[in-house]
């Protein structure tokens, strides 16, 4: 036996690799569309403004 066996749940290194292995960045959800969020607020507002003013001209 030349060649140690490596357990199943590890992962040997690749041969000529000098780079480590990185964190990947976490996923932000919501929080990554900001621009999305401020639309819906948007819109929402609009809608209300909307409701209010077509009740003051009595429709």
């Amino acid at each position: 036996m030349s060649v140690p066996k490596v357990p199943p749940e590890e992962t040997p290194e690749v041969e000529g690799s000098t780079a480590s292995a990185h964190a990947e960045r976490p996923d932000g959800g919501l929080w990554e569309h900001p621009w999305a969020i401020l639309a819906l607020i948007a819109v929402g507002a609009a809608m209300v403004a909307a409701f209010f003013v077509v009740r003051i001209a009595g429709w």
